[in-house]
């Protein structure tokens, strides 16, 4: 089955199209993204995930840049897209991609009922256009139904997302808010 999500970055004129599909043993997000934040960009990603949202490979592509492909055992070891063993990456289980909201709903759904207390976790960082993944602390706390509080352990950043019943952002207040695809 496939869901079709559009968010808008609130400040600037970013746009994201995002499809998300579950299969029987998979789940695939594929996206769009055009955003001026940092610097005008576009770019395409797509995360695969198993049934119980482990990351098992990301692909970045930078229109007019570079690329970055990773692979994942789901369990923290990483590879690059020539299959190098990225040992920088150790322990990360999960992906942020900086130009979208989509890679917050990967902690909320992995994690779950865990998130019921402040859990911290390590993600592989990828920040558009510069695309270099390298590890970062954040942490996640379920407030109530539909809202967590995200916090970058490391740079003191915190946020108060509001999500869907499938724990997709609907509201991340200051960067982007979701709209309804026409």
């Amino acid at each position: 089955m496939e869901h079709i999500y559009r968010f808008a970055s609130i400040e600037g004129s970013g746009l994201e199209h995002l499809s998300l599909q579950r299969r029987d043993d998979l789940i695939v997000a594929q996206a769009v993204v055009v955003g001026d934040r940092g610097g005008h960009y576009g770019c395409s990603y797509r995360i695969c995930c198993d049934s119980d949202w482990q990351v098992r490979s990301v692909e970045v592509v930078v229109a007019g840049g570079g690329s970055c492909v990773l692979t994942s055992n789901g369990q923290g070891e990483w590879r690059d897209g020539d299959g190098a063993a990225l040992p920088g990456l150790q322990g990360c289980i999960d992906v942020d991609i900086s130009a979208t909201p989509f890679t917050n709903t990967l902690p909320i759904r992995r994690l779950g009922a865990r998130l019921a207390e402040r859990s911290v976790i390590t993600v592989a960082y990828i920040k558009i256009p510069e695309l270099g993944p390298r590890p970062t602390a954040q942490a996640y706390t379920r407030l109530a139904d539909g809202r967590y509080l995200y916090e970058s352990v490391d740079g003191g950043f915190q946020a108060a997302l509001s999500v869907d019943a499938d724990g997709v952002v609907l509201d991340y207040p200051g960067l982007f808010r979701r709209i309804q695809p026409s």
